[in-house]
């Protein structure tokens, strides 16, 4: 008797061709961006034992601390104005990368992303070693740490499109919003793992902090380089649908000005004609800028990533001077906000592509984030169940707009029915989206530094006032996306196969 076929391999069998080349590109992705987030977390970490509070510390023995109250602090961070500097460095790196992102989704739609991605991650692995081997060398120049910051910065730029646009070259419209949220998990899981990596070496070698993560970095770009593949037909994988029809999809109805949400969606025969021609033009920045509901979303994005890279460069120092826990502890503490980001992201895509109202899900997390963030800073700190559930809080309302706007809205965007099939715009829109935002992280940070010398309630005060600016951006599109749900203009809810 021929016994059955053993259920693994069934289960095996079971998933089409394509169903495993988009899974292993979604993991591979993942595993790359991943690495793009632990190489930045470091610097959070090791602030705090950069200036440290000596007088808790014990000294050498030998050395004569009488006269000197900051013996255990790294120059030139063992200053008055070493906040100030902690601003200058996370800015250097900021700044540079606001600047970078411009430009970066241009050479992405032109280069091969799989060169593109790979140059990027082995560079970043040097320059954010470099940080750490400052530590062996002896260097004390605040110079010295802001170049390699703003060159990590640029070179770091790689990424988000690039990893974007492979992954909207794999997937369709109609799950999109639940795939990206989980996959935009890599966001918090680097952080993570960051915070974690750099909190084992902070106390005995900081500089460890840094390499060790940029050795990471640079084995991630190998694999790049050797198992990418960036494109459906480059393996002769079927293309995925971008675009919905105008009857599932009413909102992409036709439009005379961009005053619609979404423009019309030509026949399916019409798409395909257009998006036969094997060699597309990349669109231009200004053509970019004028597909509807670009301009609204970046400007979204700009504030509220300005609250998340606060988070993400100061939490840690917050958490340590305002609940007194040690550097490694404090980092520990401060991989909550991440954990909630995950939970906050996958919650956003799943709700939009239920509700088919991206702009809306956005505005209603970053509505209730706001006195969610002013309850934090006044009994966040109450008792470690509190600042638990607190941090994990914070974190989803905060993060999950932003990785909604980063992943599936920018996805959409580039995909958009208006540019007739050519799927080379998808890396120069996420480009704008994202270094317009980028734009706010460098901005957080900085005003976090200058702020909180006069208090941490003023730092918060700025950020509650950011989140309620970034709703009021995506007004316009939350009122088209109400009318359609009112019966103005019928939409169809519920979830679209990819």
């Amino acid at each position: 008797m021929r016994s059955s076929l053993a259920p693994g391999i069934r289960l095996i069998t079971s998933f089409s061709r394509d169903s495993w080349y988009r899974g292993y590109t979604l993991l591979l992705t993942f595993l790359f961006y991943t690495s793009y987030h632990l190489s930045r977390k470091p610097i959070s970490i090791v602030k705090s034992f950069l200036h440290r509070n000596c007088s808790t510390v014990a000294p050498p023995l030998g050395l004569n601390i009488s006269d000197n109250d900051t013996w255990c602090d790294w120059a030139p961070f063992d200053q008055d104005n070493y906040k100030t500097l902690f601003g200058a460095l996370d800015n250097s790196f900021l700044v540079a990368y606001a600047i970078g992102m411009f430009f970066s989704g241009i050479f992405g739609e032109r280069l091969p992303l799989r060169y593109y991605l790979t140059s990027g991650m082995l560079l970043s692995g040097l320059f954010t070693s470099l940080f750490g081997l400052g530590f062996y060398l002896n260097i004390h120049s605040i110079w010295y740490y802001a170049f390699v910051q703003a060159m990590n910065g640029l070179v770091q730029t790689t990424g988000w499109p690039a990893v974007v646009a492979c992954v909207g070259n794999w997937f369709g419209k109609g799950k999109r919003g639940l795939i990206m949220g989980v996959w935009n998990s890599h966001t918090s899981v680097g952080n993570i793992l960051g915070s974690l990596i750099a909190g084992v070496f902070v106390s005995s070698a900081w500089g460890l902090s840094f390499i060790v993560p940029g050795i990471i970095m640079a084995s991630t770009g190998v694999l790049c380089f050797f198992f990418l593949v960036e494109k459906p037909e480059d393996v002769n994988c079927t293309v995925p649908q971008h675009h919905e029809t105008a009857e599932n999809e009413p909102l992409l109805q036709n439009s005379s000005s961009n005053e619609e949400i979404f423009a019309s969606i030509p026949s399916t025969s019409t798409i395909s004609a257009e998006a036969s021609d094997d060699h597309p033009e990349a669109i231009s920045f200004c053509g970019a800028l004028r597909i509807p509901g670009v301009v609204e979303f970046s400007l979204c994005l700009l504030f509220a990533k300005l609250v998340s890279y606060t988070f993400l460069y100061w939490l840690p120092l917050y958490i340590a001077n305002v609940a007194h826990f040690e550097a490694k502890e404090a980092g520990d503490m401060s991989t909550l906000f991440d954990v909630g980001g995950i939970i906050g992201g996958i919650v956003a895509g799943l709700v939009s592509d239920y509700s088919g109202g991206r702009a809306t899900t956005c505005c209603v997390m970053l509505i209730v984030a706001a006195p969610m963030l002013f309850l934090y800073n006044h009994i966040g700190q109450n008792s470690l169940g509190t600042t638990i559930g607190m941090l994990m809080l914070c974190g989803g309302l905060v993060n999950g707009p932003y990785a909604l706007i980063t992943t599936a809205v920018s996805a959409d965007l580039g995909t958009h029915e208006s540019l007739r099939g050519n799927s080379r715009a998808l890396s120069t829109v996420t480009a704008i989206i994202d270094g317009t935002g980028s734009i706010g992280a460098a901005l957080g940070p900085l005003l976090a530094g200058v702020i909180a010398p006069s208090g941490w309630n003023n730092v918060f005060y700025m950020l509650i006032s950011s989140d309620l600016l970034a709703c009021l951006l995506l007004s316009r599109l939350v009122y088209k996306e109400i009318q359609g749900w009112c019966g103005h203009t019928p939409r169809l809810r519920g979830f679209k196969e990819i």
